[in-house]
């Protein structure tokens, strides 16, 4: 989310301001408003960038952890876009040589140690004032984050699927399957049949009932 703060001046420099850590960005504010800037703060990288490119500031001090699009992608975004993109990077002390190689590969003109002070910013002012230095960084932008591009599509060897306007299959019975089915059936019933009735003809015949 971006808000701005205004100055009487219109005419003053704007610093873009990039950091999701509010006690940071109040601190930053106050320090640039005492030097005259008007105040675009944004939260987060990716935005960042949009906002670098509508309002063309002068300035833009960004911290490297914030979301979506880090730090250093988001300044080489900037970089890439052209113009005289003055920026000063804002990292912890345990991210020292991260910050020193994201200067160095985004061309920065410096980093500032957080939390951040009006006296740090007074040490590195004639940097932020001197010459824009080159960005190497941007050889490698597009390995380091890729554009999305079209793929061309490699021609398919699979069998293609029949076409969806073809009428339904019919459904194919199997007649014979239970023709023979029943065919078994009537043997095995014959088959009962004939030795019950031997085995009650010799009952019979051994009960005298019928001649032997």
């Amino acid at each position: 989310m971006t808000r701005v703060k205004d100055i009487d001046d219109p005419e003053a420099p704007i610093v873009l301001i990039v950091d999701n850590n509010q006690m940071s960005t109040h601190r930053l504010s106050g320090i640039f408003r005492q030097k005259g800037f008007q105040i675009e703060i944004c939260d987060d990288g990716d935005k960042a960038v949009d906002e670098y490119i509508r309002l063309d500031p002068e300035l833009v001090v960004m911290a490297l952890d914030i979301p979506s699009l880090d730090g250093h992608l988001a300044a080489l975004e900037m970089r890439e876009h052209g113009g005289d993109c003055r920026l000063v990077f804002m990292a912890p002390k345990r991210q020292a040589r991260l910050a020193h190689d994201a200067t160095h590969s985004a061309g920065a003109l410096a980093w500032i140690e957080k939390p951040v002070t009006a006296s740090s910013f007074e040490l590195i002012w004639k940097k932020i004032l001197g010459p824009i230095p080159e960005a190497p960084g941007l050889q490698d932008l597009d390995n380091i984050h890729p554009v999305e591009e079209l793929i061309e599509v490699e021609p398919d060897e699979t069998p293609l699927p029949l076409p969806t306007n073809l009428p339904p299959l019919p459904v194919i019975t199997q007649p014979t399957k239970k023709k023979s089915t029943v065919k078994k059936r009537l043997v095995i019933v014959l088959i009962l049949f004939t030795a019950l009735g031997a085995g009650g003809w010799g009952l019979l015949s051994h009960l005298g009932y019928l001649p032997v």
